[in-house]
């Protein structure tokens, strides 16, 4: 039986979320989109802004939601491998140490990026991303080694939270430098690549500190030492026990649908709302601001309402939730700065916490296994793959009718498809976790 691990242990654990989380906030959601959308614009509120690479023309935020999408099937691609090599040799700290690196180096190398160079610009995004989500593959494997089964949804929780306060405090610094970059003797674009190059500095620095506290893997010598297709076997094997694991391919099945709907919303909400909603940079900021604040609470909310409900209830009352967003958001009106904020407030209550309920929940109905990192590859190929569908069909729903709207509208369908299945999967799992 799995025994929590110290406090210094669940701390460092925590802390590589409070590192790595400023660049979901600065990069994916806030100064980076907007600062892409201001180097990609025609500035004219009339036209729809387009972009020509490899002598192809695309909408600027189609092109920025297609690289996302390319960057996930890098990670969806290469995890395996990795944590097939993770597993044999016993060296996720090493893997982890080395997807913080790149991760947070594209991150600094985006202070270079301006309209001269859009492709340089796109591949530091592509490899902030795969550093990214890349590490996380090894991070979340690390929560059934380091907490009991009845610890998870706490120490998971704690994970988003320490997430949540390090990268708005960092939020803060790059706010103050974008909205008055004259106290420091600089134009609101040259602050925007400084807080690319903070973005680094942070995540690389605070990442060191997590590392230190990590236990170091053990080496499993009965693992398949072929790392060049182990991984992959090993996605096979976990494919075909879940054939006797119906409960929790059920809820893969749904985690698939409703977590694309989750992430597509995350990843493309600040695009959606700079040009299409036309919300000045300044108020989108402070609505991710918001979120980020109300995220905190709603974390512990979430997870207060998991120990009463149970997992799958919680669940399910996220997703209608999640729905009910997508389809205010597809009404809101051009300019609406105070709805957009009521709509960030929403988001913030229910974001992280379906996203750590999520985790400890797929934690819970894994089977006792030493192949933690088997387990957790194949989950988060199954959440890169979902994060694929969702940014290619966000992306080209709006390439199809020249609106973000439709691509929002369309969500709904993934997240009611998820629902489904919770509710599925919910009457079948009789009482293997608390419903």
């Amino acid at each position: 039986m799995i025994q929590t691990a110290s406090k210094k242990v669940i701390n460092g654990w925590a802390m590589y979320d409070w590192a790595n989380s400023v660049y979901n906030l600065v990069i994916t959601s806030t100064i980076f989109p907007a600062y892409y959308e201001a180097v990609t614009s025609d500035h004219n509120e009339s036209t729809v802004d387009s972009v020509s690479v490899f002598g192809k023309s695309f909408i600027n935020t189609s092109l920025y939601n297609y690289t996302l999408a390319i960057a996930f099937i890098i990670v969806a691609l290469i995890s395996p491998l990795l944590s097939s090599i993770a597993d044999y040799k016993g060296n996720k700290k090493q893997f982890l140490f080395f997807f913080c690196t790149i991760g947070s180096l594209a991150c600094s190398a985006l202070y270079f990026f301006d309209a001269s160079n859009l492709i340089y610009g796109l591949t530091c995004m592509l490899i902030a991303c795969v550093g990214f989500w890349g590490s996380l593959v090894f991070y979340n494997a690390y929560l059934p080694e380091i907490a009991s089964p009845e610890d998870q949804d706490k120490v998971s929780a704690k994970g988003f939270i320490m997430g949540y306060i390090g990268s708005v405090l960092l939020q803060i610094i790059c706010f103050v430098l974008v909205l008055q970059p004259q106290i420091f003797g600089i134009n609101t674009s040259k602050a925007s690549q400084v807080s690319f190059l903070l973005v680094g500095i942070w995540w690389w620095g605070f990442g060191q500190l997590a590392l230190s506290k990590l236990p170091a893997g053990k080496t499993n010598p009965i693992k398949n030492n072929n790392s060049f297709i182990g991984g992959y076997k090993e996605l096979h094997k976990v494919w075909k026990q879940l054939s006797e694991l119906p409960v929790l391919k059920r809820f893969l099945f749904s985690f698939f649908f409703y977590n694309m709907g989750v992430q597509t919303v995350m990843l493309a909400a600040t695009l959606y709302g700079k040009s299409e909603l036309q919300i000045p940079t300044t108020n989108l900021i402070i609505s991710i601001l918001i979120i980020q604040l109300i995220a905190i609470p709603g974390a512990y909310l979430v997870s207060k309402l998991s120990s009463i409900f149970g997992n799958f209830n919680t669940l399910i009352m996220c997703v209608i939730f999640w729905i009910g967003i997508c389809i205010s958001g597809y009404f809101l009106p051009v300019k609406g700065i105070n709805a957009f904020y009521v709509l960030a407030t929403f988001v913030g209550f229910i974001m992280g916490g379906i996203q750590s309920l999520s985790r400890s929940t797929y934690s819970k109905l894994m089977p006792e296994t030493n192949d933690h990192t088997s387990f957790f590859s194949f989950y988060d190929v199954t959440e890169k793959i979902a994060i694929v569908v969702g940014m290619f069909s966000f992306a080209y729903i709006t390439e199809l009718t020249r609106s973000q709207r439709n691509s929002v509208l369309t969500l709904v369908i993934f997240f009611a498809t998820g629902l489904i299945g919770l509710l599925v999967t919910k009457a079948s799992q009789k009482g293997i976790i608390k419903s």
